[in-house]
């Protein structure tokens, strides 16, 4: 069997997905959903990726152009994984960095793959987003030195937008905590634990988030520079004001 996780990068409905795939989604695992027929399983979790499971790649192609994803968005991020099913392996499951080898099939096994690679696949859409505002991060810096470039309220509409990505973060992409289902499972979770191992979950996401507290510092630090800068204009202008004060007060007693 073949997975292919694909992020979205337009909400796609399980009415949509439902109606036009035929497949009926149930409620599955931390809020996402879970169909599946005689050709497709699929998962749709809520932080917008979409998981395919099919025997060939030919029908989740076929699958992702009757849901008009490819032919609508050029730039979405994906991540395959190959499933095997081995009635002779001795543990219930073995895995590598390519594939997942499960000695006997069942949905829960299936829902907590997909859900692992498209955790993997979330992650990395905001790791590139990261990039992304670490480089803006790095052009604020750059004109800390220049007030004029730096409006106070985009430096607070940044920050806002940095606070946000990292509530969004944590609480979506599930990481932080094992889904419910796996409390009362050993051999689920020890699934879920070892494919998090294998596609480096945790210590990706932790990267990430000490990425985003470095561009906040940085931030901050530019925030408490124009502040600084802006005090000490201001105390440059009460010293002037007090100076002419004086000097006027000085032309009056002359006169």
């Amino acid at each position: 069997m073949n997975l292919l996780a694909v992020s979205l990068n337009k909400n796609i409905t399980k009415t949509k997905i439902s109606n036009l795939l035929n497949i009926k989604l149930n409620k599955g695992i931390e809020n996402g959903y879970y169909g599946y027929n005689e050709n497709l399983h699929i998962i749709l979790v809520p932080f917008g990726v979409l998981a395919i499971i099919a025997n060939d790649k030919e029908t989740i192609n076929e699958a992702l152009i009757t849901l008009d994803i490819f032919t609508q968005y050029d730039d979405d991020i994906t991540q395959d994984y190959i499933i095997r099913i081995d009635n002779m392996l001795s543990a219930p499951f073995a895995i590598s960095n390519h594939e997942v080898v499960l000695k006997e099939r069942s949905v829960l096994n299936l829902n907590i793959i997909a859900l692992a690679v498209a955790q993997s696949v979330g992650l990395e859409k905001y790791e590139n987003k990261l990039d992304i505002l670490f480089a803006k991060s790095r052009g604020i810096i750059e004109q800390a030195s220049d007030l004029i470039s730096i409006r106070r309220g985009h430096l607070m509409e940044f920050a806002k937008h940095l606070v946000l990505t990292r509530h969004d973060m944590v609480s979506n992409l599930l990481l932080l905590d094992k889904p419910n289902i796996l409390w009362d499972n050993e051999e689920a979770e020890s699934l879920y634990n070892s494919l998090t191992l294998i596609l480096e979950l945790h210590d990706r996401h932790e990267i990430a988030l000490t990425k985003l507290s470095q561009i906040q510092e940085d931030v901050m630090l530019v925030m408490d520079i124009i502040n600084h800068k802006r005090s000490e204009f201001l105390e440059w202008i009460i010293i002037i004001l007090i100076a002419v004060e004086i000097i006027m007060g000085l032309i009056k007693m002359i006169n």
